[in-house]
């Protein structure tokens, strides 16, 4: 049914709260806030830098995802009143470089690779950030394509970053099924016209807006129930 699965990268491939241990060692205690206000920080502010310039050809206050990510740990660091220095940012930094993925991410692009059918990730990131975490995480193998945003310096969920599957693969909207871990991913691919897959890990009600995805589950896994 499907020709190609295209897989968010953070949160979906690669679990961005493994930087947790990390934080915790450096600042007892307040690793598990620092991760998750870390995490809250980095969308929001590519939220503001598409929606303050939402121009096809890019937004004129674009950052690379990378940057973002960076400005976004100083910042929660000065809002939580922790003295983040030069060293703890940049383990903090190579710890994000080389998140570790889920147990469940190379047994599934394996799979699916098994079955003859086209695999990428579609991403924010940036394509050094994105080299770095696929190549450390063994990956590389089993995508036919890493996609990232940063040709088109929008990222999602504007349309446009949607749309870089259809004009890097041969393919027509309905023959992608897009699997993400965030909702708010999955509704605007829904949105865009694509089957989605919802991995729900943690048991959380969908958005209140929008289309429903076409299939939810509490794991990579279960991908493969519907290809």
């Amino acid at each position: 049914m499907y020709k190609l699965i295209a897989f968010d990268a953070y949160g979906t491939l690669f679990d961005v709260y493994s930087v947790g241990a990390l934080a915790n060692e450096l600042f007892p205690g307040r690793g598990q806030e620092l991760s998750l206000m870390w995490r809250d920080r980095q969308i929001e502010y590519t939220r503001l830098v598409s929606m303050s310039d939402p121009n096809p050809k890019g937004s004129q206050y674009y950052l690379p995802f990378w940057e973002l990510t960076m400005r976004s740990l100083r910042y929660v660091c000065k809002r939580m009143g922790l003295e983040l220095t030069p060293q703890g940012e940049k383990r903090l930094m190579e710890q994000y470089a080389r998140l570790t993925s889920f147990e469940d991410s190379l047994s599934v692009l394996k799979k699916i690779k098994e079955r003859g059918i086209a695999t990428a990730i579609l991403s924010n990131g940036s394509r050094e950030m994105l080299s770095t975490v696929v190549e450390s995480n063994g990956l590389k193998p089993y995508l036919d394509k890493v996609v990232t945003v940063e040709d088109i310096r929008l990222f999602k969920t504007a349309p446009q970053a949607y749309e870089l599957l259809l004009t890097t693969f041969p393919i027509k909207k309905e023959e992608v099924l897009f699997v993400s871990s965030n909702a708010w991913d999955a509704l605007a691919a829904r949105w865009f016209g694509y089957d989605v897959f919802w991995v729900n890990r943690l048991n959380h009600p969908f958005e209140e807006i929008g289309e429903k995805p076409n299939f939810e589950g509490k794991s990579l896994s279960e991908v493969l129930t519907f290809i």
